[in-house]
């Protein structure tokens, strides 16, 4: 029996796969089990940031791993302390809540929203407005919070307390921004929705509005945050610094990891068994997160990432199959004249070149570290294919 018919027979089949079975990885190359290598434009959709098993990465975990791999929070580890205050200090916040992914961090926050306005204003001020083409993770709470109809079926009654509002549309927001809310969430980019990039204008509507009511802002940087946008966070380009935010994907550098950031208004919201998660801050994800935020942080590194970004821009600025650039940083989207991104997708996935998809554009997502004769590779590989 091969490995994927082992595979379809023993694993929930909720995901729409690619007939490649990955054995191992260095760098920002992979190969699959029959030894063929693969250009990785990727990056496990933006969660191996420092690509595949880097060395100082993967040193940092094992020995973490031969030190102590878990610790129940009911008690303190160094590991954790020192990533919650490196994670505090990259990011401008005062307090962190680990959990284990981006539908764990949102979940955190939605209920640190939610609590806030409780203790300060009592019931009837839970609403919290998401945006039309968001996506904000797959459990109930946040599948309820996504603001995409495909996303609303199968798993009736949905969580109540959750208005949607037009991307960009100022009037809208203004319409629905009653006493009945109490946080505002955006992505900055909308990565699943297509790696649509809000509007200054209309972000600054959501931060003014929200100032003047109280009301807090949420900031889901699940994707673009951890310098996935040439910014650690991409909040960074607006000029806005909203009162939580969330991270998770490439915070740790392929290991599990969410995390909820506060300010000083919210950091002491949630007290004592009002949230929990047992993995949440595990020492070998500290681990990985700290050595993913020492290469993040240091001198020039995110000046390289935006000088990266804009080479591929450049590089596909001539392909006469592209209808458009979007997104920021190494999160890029790609509209396509005539040719569908699966298919795309698909032929580059022949070639040895790994890239995703948002709605209908191929989406790319290096990992940050990527070398630029390896962009060239993986460029040459895309734009053929986008030109046959």
């Amino acid at each position: 029996m091969s490995t994927i018919e082992k595979f379809n027979k023993h694993v929930v089949q909720s995901y729409g796969r690619f007939p490649l079975v990955m054995e191992q990885g260095c760098g920002r190359r992979c190969k699959d089990e029959d030894g063929k290598e693969y250009i990785d434009f990727g990056s496990g959709i933006g969660t191996n940031s420092l690509g595949f098993c880097d060395e100082k990465w993967a040193d940092a975990v094992c020995s973490q791993v031969r030190t102590l791999q878990h610790n129940s929070n009911y008690y303190y580890t160094a590991v954790q302390a020192d990533f919650a205050e490196k994670l505090c200090n990259a990011s401008g916040y005062c307090a962190v809540f680990f959990g284990n992914s981006g539908a764990e961090a949102n979940e955190c926050a939605i209920k640190t929203a939610r609590k806030y306005s409780f203790d300060k204003y009592g019931k009837g001020r839970h609403n919290i407005i998401t945006l039309v083409n968001s996506f904000h993770g797959r459990t109930i709470a946040t599948l309820s919070a996504t603001g995409q109809d495909v996303f609303h079926n199968y798993f009736f009654p949905f969580l109540e307390g959750f208005i949607n509002v037009q991307a960009n549309n100022i009037d809208d927001l203004k319409e629905k921004l009653d006493d009945t809310v109490c946080a505002v969430m955006i992505e900055y980019v909308q990565g699943e929705g297509g790696v649509n990039v809000l509007e200054k204008d209309f972000v600054d509507a959501v931060f003014e509005l929200c100032g003047e009511k109280d009301i807090l802002v949420i900031a889901d940087e699940v994707q673009t945050g951890v310098g996935r946008t040439g910014k650690f966070l991409a909040g960074e380009y607006f000029g806005k610094k909203a009162d939580i935010t969330t991270l998770a994907k490439g915070i740790a550098g392929g290991i599990p990891m969410g995390a909820c950031l506060m300010n000083e208004k919210c950091q002491g919201v949630l007290t004592k068994g009002t949230h929990g998660s047992t993995f949440g801050g595990n020492p070998v994800a500290c681990a990985g997160g700290l050595a993913v935020l020492e290469r993040v942080t240091g001198d020039g590194f995110l000046d390289e990432v935006c000088r990266k970004a804009e080479y591929i821009k450049n590089a596909l600025a001539d392909c006469k199959e592209v209808e458009s650039v979007s997104g920021l940083g190494l999160m890029i989207g790609i509209s396509l004249k005539s040719k569908k991104a699966v298919d795309i997708a698909g032929k580059c996935l022949e070639k040895g070149l790994l890239v995703l998809t948002a709605k209908d554009k191929v989406r790319l997502l290096p990992p940050l570290t990527i070398s630029y004769d390896e962009l060239n590779d993986g460029l040459k590989i895309l734009i053929e294919i986008l030109e046959e």
